[in-house]
């Protein structure tokens, strides 16, 4: 059985630092309005879990959570 990686925002509680865009960009970009997060995909590989829970702890607002199923 395939494990499930899922990502979640929260854009109000972003803060547009760009720290989740910058450490994996093929998951999360900023919304070229107002720099907060836009999630690019909700269930990246599960080859990118390590990296995608690095940009969920390294948030500054918290904005970020990770689900593993």
């Amino acid at each position: 059985m395939t494990e499930v990686v899922k990502v979640e925002i929260d854009r109000e509680r972003c803060v547009a630092s760009g720290s989740c865009a910058m450490a994996l960009p093929a998951v999360f970009d900023q919304d070229e309005d107002d720099g907060r997060v836009i999630l690019l995909t909700a269930e990246p590989d599960a080859g990118l879990r390590t990296a995608v829970r690095d940009a969920v702890l390294a948030c500054p607002g918290g904005a970020l959570s990770l689900i593993e199923n």
